[in-house]
This record gives structure tokens, C-alpha cells and sequence, in this order.
């Protein structure tokens, strides 16, 4: 199995869809830390024991940055993320990019990327910040029915999102556990970020790898399979993290700023 640098997986997560990747679900920013959690604990049953085998979502909502660094072709990326207010920064010896809480901005002074800011800045952080990213304002959860891979029954979720919340409101996630475990072991999800419209193309990420941070139950790497459907395929490529920290301190917001030679970005039509 290859390892897949960045470029490949934003070439690979468009051509499943004609679209782009995941739901970067990205929900509403605020400037106050507290208002993309969930505060009410509401959630169905199955998900609580989600969280909890991962270490829970009470020591989530106690952290405050997410660092984690993962290969690409032109170098380590290095993705850091304020968890209460979704600011984001990535910073490659290419180019960095982010989010400031208003706008999403590029430097890149060599003219090298060529791919979409506004979709990529916070695009592996929603998958790697899986299953607690689950608990966001704005969520909807609801059934579905088991995922059955090489004999073994998942069971799972769907979540649908409100009118409003992120740049793709429409795209939908379903979410599979160990019945034993109760860890993450799958996610589904459908892209909608530039067409607007509803798919049932839903594409296929298996979690079976972790690590310990913080006492929090996180990704060592992600593996994307082929399929038909809901029949899963064999495995297609992989992301690796490294170097993952999380930190109940938060950055200044001047690390998430435009720097000198950055400029905002709009988000590429198709």
C-alpha cells in the first residue's frame, strides 16, 4: 500500500466526486472559544460511547490547539488548529495558508500551489479530529444501517448538518464503531462543497489505527479503500501523522493572521 502525500489525496478525494473532499464541515467560527461544542451533551447513546473510548469529550472540550504534521511532496505540512474558534494555519517549506476567523488566506511568493485554499485549509483536520469533531453545534444525528466489512458488523450513525452551518451544508457523514470496542472504526461521507447539490456517492475512510494524546484516542493514520456502494473494497492509500500535540493553551490570534506577503483567497468555482 502506497503512502499518499497531500496533493495526491486532494486529487484523489475530487476525482471520487467531481466535487471536492470531505465535509469540511466547518462550523460556524466564533471569536468566544466555546460556541462550536456542544454544550447540552445531547447526544444519542451510541455516540456518548463513541467519545468515551476515545477518552471523552468532556477532556476534549479542555483542549485548546491541535498540531499535527503529515508528508507531502514538497515537505512536511504542519496543520495547527484552535479548537474553539476553528482558526487554522498549515505551513509547508512550499507555502503556508489558514484561517483567521474572518477569512482564509495563501502565501505562497514561488506561485507553487495550485490547489484550493478554501477548501484544503481545514480539510484533513475534520477528518482527523474524528470522532469528536461529532459533537459541533449545528449537528444532526440519526440511523443507518450496519457497515459489514470481511464478515464483521459496524454499526453507525448518520449526520446530517443544519441549513447555514459550513461551506457544505449538504454533505453528509455516517460514522461505523467497533461493537466491542465502541472506537471509531469507519467514516462515510459525501462531498457537495462546490456543486451545492446532494450526492449519495459516499466515499470510505477506515480508522484501525491510533495513538494516545493527552490521554485523547487520535489518529496514527487513515487509510481510504475502494468500494461499491456500501461494499468495501480493498485499501487504496494512506495518510501518516506525526508529530500530534494537543495543548489546553490557545496561540495569540497573531499566529493565525495574514502574514507579510499573504493575500485572502476566494474559493475556486468548478
Amino acid at each position: 500500500m502506497k503512502k499518499l502525500n497531500i496533493i495526491a489525496l486532494l486529487v484523489l478525494t475530487i476525482s471520487f466526486s467531481c466535487k471536492e473532499s470531505p465535509k469540511t464541515t466547518d462550523p460556524v467560527s466564533t471569536e468566544d472559544n466555546t460556541e462550536n461544542l456542544e454544550e447540552t451533551k445531547n447526544y444519542p447513546a451510541a455516540l456518548q460511547a463513541v467519545f468515551e473510548a476515545h477518552g471523552g469529550f468532556d477532556l476534549w472540550k479542555d483542549q485548546k490547539t491541535l498540531v499535527y504534521s503529515m508528508a507531502d511532496t514538497g515537505g512536511m505540512e504542519t496543520s495547527t488548529t484552535d479548537l474553539r474558534t476553528r482558526k487554522d494555519r498549515i505551513d509547508s517549506p512550499v507555502f503556508s495558508m489558514g484561517y483567521n476567523g474572518e477569512n482564509v488566506w495563501l502565501k505562497d511568493e514561488k506561485k507553487k500551489y495550485e490547489g484550493d485554499p478554501v477548501f484544503y485549509h481545514n480539510l484533513m483536520f475534520y477528518f482527523y479530529a474524528m470522532p469528536f469533531v461529532l459533537g459541533d453545534n449545528g449537528i444532526n444525528y440519526g440511523e443507518t444501517t450496519d457497515l459489514v466489512f470481511e464478515g464483521k458488523h459496524y454499526p453507525g450513525l448518520s449526520i446530517s448538518y443544519d441549513s447555514g452551518v459550513g461551506t457544505s451544508p449538504k454533505d453528509e457523514y455516517f460514522i461505523h464503531y467497533d461493537p466491542e470496542t465502541k472506537r471509531m472504526a469507519w467514516l462515510g461521507y459525501t462531498v457537495t462543497y462546490r456543486s451545492g447539490e446532494k450526492s449519495d456517492n459516499v466515499k470510505w475512510i477506515r480508522y484501525n489505527d491510533w495513538m494516545s494524546v493527552n490521554d485523547l484516542i487520535l489518529p496514527k493514520s487513515l487509510t481510504w479503500h475502494a468500494y461499491e456502494g456500501r461494499d468495501i473494497k480493498e485499501a487504496k492509500s494512506t495518510v501518516e501523522f506525526e508529530n500530534v500535540s494537543l495543548s489546553e493553551s490557545a496561540k495569540p490570534s497573531s499566529f493565525y493572521a495574514i502574514p507579510e506577503g499573504g493575500e485572502v483567497v476566494e474559493g475556486k468555482k468548478m
